[in-house]
């Protein structure tokens, strides 16, 4: 079946076949040209020889093309038609004829085959080669025969050179024979007349494939998102604001709570009792306790109903905060306004002791005939309280004979300490030196061996705290040794002294002087002044170190911390003698003896001494 004007229908998918000629051939016309392509896109063509024009008939009519909805018909030469010829492309350069071949001898023709009709998309074997098509279907493959020439390349991507034979002669009115197979008239009759590729010569170059818009194509529909939008913060967030919560409620309880107890206290209010009180008891107040912690030690004392009451009666009195470690004597089943009025009165306190420097455990009389209680009446006085009209206070005798019979190890004396007071000469001054200056807090009540016993062990740690053990000690002396030099050292000058009377006794000590202190031969009198008459220095004695070389053998008086110090580190200097030359105490130091004569007789002068 044919189109108007003799062309052929375009079959899909195949090659456009060539045109058979006419009876008498016209002279061959000029190449019709093509327009330019406008390139819109980039396709890699495989690039083919030139081929030899072929010039159309100049009656040709002009061929309409088959519209891409058209099913593609089975195309049929008819005997009148020429051959076709082929087109080259527009911008193929023009190719020399080539000489046709002799035709060869005339083959009578075939039967002609019945006419059909030509397939239509959805038959059966639609898009097949025509010969598949005409073929009735058998079980197997059909023989080749010699004559069928090269098998069909069937790629469809391959651009073939059309092949030009020159036309089988036949006679006038007969059937046009079917070309042989593989031939390239049975591949033009196959694929038909017209190249299908010839419309996408155009798009040899798809450099423009961007803007290319493909107008058949369908616009994409904008689906909107119909779910409704997230409420709320992102997961994470979320589980920050539930810490946050819970936080928040925790807060909150632990308010109600603190709120609930403060309104209960408030309108239960606290138990309370009333009155001065009944019975005597002593408390302990501790270092650093708060008012609460009073108020808790007062109510199991049986002192308060409860610490509330105490702490409630002592919020607005500043005296209160001021209330120091130690011993109170209190009253049981007191008000907490009593307790606080008792308990902040200086007659309430008990049990503290002050021992300064300079102290030895014997009282002192002075010149005027004033006693300055020594270490002995110290202790006796701190262990006094009445206590529902009993006193318990430890006699000075009871104090002196627990320290001649005590074992001083089991009472806290040093390790280093132990041997030399325990081979003292006067056993009643075993622990000369051994008491630390401080507080002390001695509860009334204790036994003479319990009270000396606190005392030594926390001496025992001051004098450590000062820097003398058995590792630390002054130059070539044990630390026993330098703890008497220190006493000395307490009872011969002052503060600022120090360092230079640490240095004189080690330098007489050095060369064999006897010290001649005054300090130690009052210490045996038990008197304050500096200064010895002719004959109390000619008395024999240990202590007399006007007839004795060497040191006392105990230290002499309670050294403070600056005078074990300055025992330790003495300064630098040669001098062997001092005198007190100003009223304020201080000391004049000379390396010889007329320059020590010197210097005492202008203290006399000025009144010193």
């Amino acid at each position: 079946m044919t189109e108007p004007h003799g062309r052929p229908e375009r079959r899909q998918g195949g090659r456009r076949r060539l045109r058979e000629p006419e009876e008498a051939s016209p002279p061959p016309a000029p190449p019709r040209r093509r327009p330019e392509p406008q390139p819109t896109g980039r396709r890699h063509v495989r690039q083919e020889p030139p081929e030899p024009p072929v010039r159309r008939p100049a009656e040709e009519p002009p061929r309409a093309r088959r519209s891409p909805e058209e099913p593609p018909p089975r195309a049929r030469r008819s005997p009148e038609e020429p051959p076709p010829r082929a087109r080259r492309a527009a911008d193929e350069p023009p190719r020399p004829v080539t000489p046709r071949r002799a035709p060869e001898p005339a083959v009578p023709p075939p039967p002609p085959a019945p006419q059909r009709r030509s397939a239509q998309p959805g038959d059966r074997g639609f898009g097949m080669p025509a010969y598949a098509q005409d073929e009735a279907p058998r079980p197997g493959r059909r023989r080749r025969r010699e004559d069928d020439g090269p098998l069909p390349d069937e790629r469809p991507t391959d651009i073939l050179p059309a092949i030009h034979e020159a036309p089988i002669a036949r006679r006038p009115g007969a059937h046009p024979a079917s070309p042989p197979e593989g031939s390239e008239e049975e591949y033009n009759e196959i694929f038909g007349d017209d190249d299908p590729y010839d419309d996408y010569d155009e798009y040899d170059d798809y450099e423009d494939y961007e803007d290319f818009e493909d107008e058949d194509r369908a616009e994409p529909e904008r689906i909107e998102d119909e779910r409704p939008e997230r409420q709320g913060p992102p997961p994470k967030k979320r589980k920050k604001k539930r810490a946050v919560g819970w936080i928040a409620a925790l807060t909150v309880l632990v308010l109600l709570a603190g709120g609930a107890y403060y309104g209960f206290t408030e309108i239960f209010g606290y138990d309370d009792y009333e009155g001065a009180g009944e019975s005597d008891v002593l408390v302990q107040v501790e270092k650093g306790d708060s008012t609460s912690a009073i108020g808790n030690r007062l109510q199991a004392a049986g002192v308060v109903a409860s610490g509330k009451a105490f702490v409630k009666a002592g919020e607005d009195n500043t005296a209160v905060s001021r209330l120091q470690q130690g011993y109170y004597v209190m009253k049981t089943k007191m008000s907490g306004a009593s307790a606080v009025e008792k308990m902040i009165a200086p007659a309430s306190k008990v049990g503290q002791v002050e021992i300064r420097p300079y102290t030895q455990f014997h009282d002192i009389t002075q010149p005027d005939g004033k006693v300055t209680p020594g270490v002995y009446s110290l202790l006796s006085k701190a262990s006094c309280a009445d206590m529902n009209g009993t006193s318990t206070c430890i006699p000075v005798e009871e104090l002196r004979k627990t320290i001649e019979t005590a074992d001083v190890a089991k009472l806290g004396v040093p390790s280093w300490a132990v041997e030399a007071a325990t081979n003292a000469e006067h056993k009643d001054r075993r622990l000369e030196g051994l008491i630390a200056p401080g507080i002390y807090n001695v509860k009334p009540g204790w036994t003479a061996e319990e009270l000396l016993t606190f005392v030594v062990k926390t001496s025992a740690e001051r004098i450590l705290n000062a820097g003398l053990s058995d590792q630390s000690k002054g130059e070539g002396k044990s630390p026993y040794e330098t703890l008497v030099i220190a006493s000395i050292i307490e009872r011969e000058a002052v503060k600022a002294d120090f360092g230079k009377i640490s240095r004189v006794i080690y330098n007489r000590i050095d060369k064999k002087m006897r010290l001649e202190m005054d300090s130690t031969i009052n210490y045996v009198l038990d008197r304050p002044t500096l200064l010895t008459k002719p004959e109390e220095r000619e008395k024999a004695g240990a202590y007399n170190t006007y007839k004795s070389v060497g040191l006392t053998p105990t230290p002499i008086a309670v050294p403070s911390a600056e005078a074990i110090q300055a025992a330790l580190k003495p300064a630098a200097g040669e001098w062997l003698f001092f005198v007190k030359c100003e009223k304020n105490g201080l000391s004049c130091f000379a390396v010889t003896f007329d320059d020590h004569r010197k210097n005492r007789d202008d203290a006399v002068r000025r009144g010193v001494i």
